[in-house]
């Protein structure tokens, strides 16, 4: 398949070098990046130019929308735009009506499983679109991922990201509160791991990327911290989910404050930079 694969950063650039090493005709395109191993265009409209699928992956709606009007003048009839950004649902959607009328395929399919994920070829993909585009791409997210779940029209896959970061948001600042108080208590963190991986606190949080050092499988916390997925990235998607909560009168007040704590951390008390865990030692360093 001919893909054209635009915005080559850390998430992109191992995505499309897995397209491109599973045998696709791959043509990048990036502002800044030039990873090795790929064939680079000049433009995006180039690299979208008689491709069957195009990718992107993107910072935010406004890059993306930008992106669109470059890239779907130059597609060719038949086509199919998969955004891979995680992005608002209202860009989503504006963008993959650009695409219809343009008679393309539309899928926004945002991922989860950050740097490591896309690297390993492990990502989940949430996608939303008609089910023949979702079919045509279905191969490219096997190899890019380890599942890729259809959620529904144009905007579903957005809305699922905003709503799976939202809880991995909420559910991280618990973890990390949780550590921070035994910690005060006296309560061995071990020991602590031991107990909450195998109860009612059970969580990906905990159990998967625990934000403990030298506890649980090893995560960035082994790595001081050096970030799988960053905490300013943590606060655009909880960004996006109060902006979204806005727009559909949703009642969210845990994500509304963890919100919140994620801009202080990132703003205020030295986490941009960091992994999203980091909040553990944030939450050591104060008190009550």
């Amino acid at each position: 398949m001919k893909i054209a694969f635009i915005g080559l950063g850390n998430m992109g650039a191992p995505m499309a070098l897995n397209l491109a090493r599973a045998g696709h005709q791959v043509m990048g395109f990036d502002t800044a990046a030039r990873p090795d191993g790929l064939t680079m265009a000049d433009s995006a409209a180039a690299a979208a130019a008689g491709a069957d699928v195009v990718i992107t992956m993107l910072p935010n709606g406004q890059i993306l929308r930008a992106v669109a009007d470059q890239v779907i003048p130059a597609m060719r009839p038949g086509a199919i735009l998969c955004d891979c950004s995680t992005v608002d649902v209202d860009s989503a959607r504006a963008v993959a009506d650009q695409a219809r009328a343009a008679g393309l395929g539309a899928l926004d399919a945002p991922v989860s499983g950050g740097i490591g994920g896309a690297q390993a070829g492990t990502l989940t993909f949430m996608v939303g679109g008609p089910d023949e585009a979702f079919a045509t791409v279905a191969p490219l997210f096997d190899i890019m991922g380890q599942k890729a779940v259809h959620c529904g029209d144009a905007g579903a896959g957005q809305a699922a990201k905003i709503c799976n970061n939202m809880i991995l948001g909420v559910t991280m600042i618990a973890t990390c509160e949780a550590f921070a108080l035994a910690d005060k208590l006296g309560l061995d963190r071990q020991k602590m791991f031991d107990v909450v991986s195998t109860s009612s606190g059970y969580s990906w949080s905990m159990n998967a990327y625990c934000p403990a050092p030298g506890v649980g499988p090893k995560s960035p916390a082994d790595n001081d911290y050096k970030p799988g997925f960053a905490a300013e990235l943590m606060l655009k998607d909880l960004n996006l989910s109060q902006a979204a909560a806005a727009s559909a009168g949703a009642d969210t007040p845990m994500g509304a404050l963890a919100r919140q704590l994620y801009d202080r951390f990132v703003e205020q008390e030295g986490g941009r930079g960091r992994d999203f865990s980091a909040m553990l030692p944030r939450f050591v360093e104060k008190n009550g």
